[in-house]
């Protein structure tokens, strides 16, 4: 008995707590994922640090991997899919994690910040297009479309950035994802005291403007960025 109470007090804050929603937090770092029959979840390779229940998972089909483009090109598949009847959780190296619920929108996200998806959702690689392109953020990211759950890693403690109560700028090497569809401009600052110091990102600003939100990260690394050969 006296084991049992000492477990019972180091356990506490550490035990799952019920599932509340289809993904959901369970700390900073780690998301979970109530798997059921019929709403599989897309998730990155080897990010499945546990599981509860009866799951299982395969590679993604070649329709989709053919959607991906040449992020699937290597030898393996950028995304699994796990099906059938329990709780999944999945982590990417300590990184912070954010779920999102989309309601008919689409979502431009960096490859390497994309951690879980509903399979329902659509899943494109697509070009860096307009300003975004211009302000270095990578030549390709990954669309993601339609309604249901998304996670995200960021590093750091990220912030979400209501674009339509005013018009919100952003350093491009700290920017993981957006919502597509908004107006972007770019932003350079010229003056000489912006090359003082780190002088890097604080030169150019994106800046984002409409319906629809951003998620900064506070880093400014950008080693982790999508790469496409070709």
């Amino acid at each position: 008995m006296e084991r049992q109470a000492l477990s019972g007090t180091f356990l506490q804050g550490h035990t799952a707590s019920p599932v509340t929603a289809r993904m959901s937090n369970h700390g900073g770092a780690m998301c979970r994922v109530a798997v059921t029959g019929g709403q599989d979840v897309l998730a990155k390779p080897g990010a499945m640090v546990a599981y509860d229940g009866f799951l299982q998972y395969e590679a993604v089909s070649q329709s989709l991997r053919r959607s991906l483009g040449e992020w699937a090109s290597g030898e393996r598949s950028p995304l699994l899919r796990w099906f059938g009847d329990g709780t999944l959780y999945l982590a990417d190296f300590g990184a912070d994690v954010l779920n999102l619920q989309l309601d008919d929108e689409s979502l431009s996200v960096n490859g390497s910040h994309l951690l879980a998806l509903d399979a329902s959702l659509g899943c494109a690689v697509e070009k860096v297009k307009g300003p975004a392109l211009m302000a270095g953020t990578g030549l390709y990211n990954v669309t993601v479309s339609g309604s249901g759950w998304v996670s995200v890693t960021s590093r750091g403690v990220p912030v979400v950035l209501d674009c339509a109560e005013a018009e919100t700028f952003v350093d491009p090497d700290a920017l993981v994802a957006w919502t597509t569809g908004m107006e972007i401009k770019v932003r350079r600052t010229l003056k000489v005291g912006s090359l003082i110091g780190r002088g890097s990102g604080e030169a150019v600003q994106l800046g984002f403007k409409g319906s629809g939100f951003v998620v900064v990260q506070p880093s400014e690394d950008t080693s982790d960025r999508l790469k496409i050969r070709g």
